[in-house]
């Protein structure tokens, strides 16, 4: 196993058979036996900003580590994914979205999905003060890439100032909604001030990628025992894919 293995989740619980949009869903049940897999075979789960110190080459880079995400906020991780995570010892970090918190995914009704609540102020305050660590999905969880350099960086600026000013802590991590992205949202993220940004490219982190353009590894919906283990161990970007540093 070479680099970090960050996995991408959304939501987590029960829900009816998924056809599309597998990758926002995780059963709650295969949600316990995947973290349980990580502890079987050795796998050091490591919060976003440990993995960003060794990917900056402060610290070695662990031999076998994972980072778990979870985009969106909603409610459910409060809910479902969370107890587990104590259970088990595990950090993880949630990105929330800013200018819809207390809201709900509204964008998935468009594929004919159910909009699940996204937690609200106090909720986030409470997952916080329990260990999670709260980035930036942006303010108003839009295709960056798809927009002016101008708004990119007020959706990524605002929302670290408003999530700040709520939170009372640092915000230091970024996930780009839909992974969309490109320079003008890396030069964003880093004029926002982000140690890290997370895209949905397939790979391994490691020291090559540039810190706010990581690679993640989704965990979907039909993802068996052979399916986690394979994206457990699965390490290169399809080629020419990696996003290299700014400098």
């Amino acid at each position: 196993m070479s680099g970090i293995s960050i996995f991408m989740y959304h939501q987590v619980g029960r829900f009816p058979p998924i056809r599309t949009h597998r990758a926002s869903y995780c059963d709650v049940d295969r949600f316990r036996w995947q973290m349980r897999m990580l502890r079987l075979f050795g796998i050091q789960v490591i919060s976003m900003s440990e993995a960003a110190a060794a990917l900056r080459g402060e610290v070695p880079v662990p031999a076998r580590a994972a980072v778990l995400t979870f985009d969106d906020g909603c409610a459910n991780f409060r809910e479902h994914a969370l107890p587990i995570l104590e259970e088990f010892g595990y950090p993880s970090i949630v990105y929330a979205i800013a200018g819809m918190v207390g809201g709900s995914a509204a964008w998935l009704a468009e594929s004919g999905h159910a909009t699940p609540p996204l937690m609200d102020w106090v909720q986030l305050r409470d997952i916080a003060a329990r260990g999670v660590e709260i980035g930036s999905h942006s303010l108003h969880h839009i295709r960056l890439a798809e927009q002016s350099p101008e708004v990119q960086r007020h959706e990524l600026a605002a929302s670290r100032q408003l999530l700040e000013q709520e939170l009372g802590r640092p915000v230091l991590h970024a996930c780009y909604p839909y992974g969309s992205h490109d320079l003008h949202t890396l030069q964003a993220a880093q004029a926002a001030g982000y140690a890290t940004a997370v895209t949905c490219q397939r790979a391994a982190a490691t020291p090559d990628f540039d810190p706010l353009a990581l690679p993640r590894k989704a965990i979907s919906y039909g993802d068996n025992a052979l399916g986690f283990l394979w994206k457990l161990y699965m390490k290169d970007a399809p080629k020419g894919e990696a996003i290299r540093r700014m400098g």
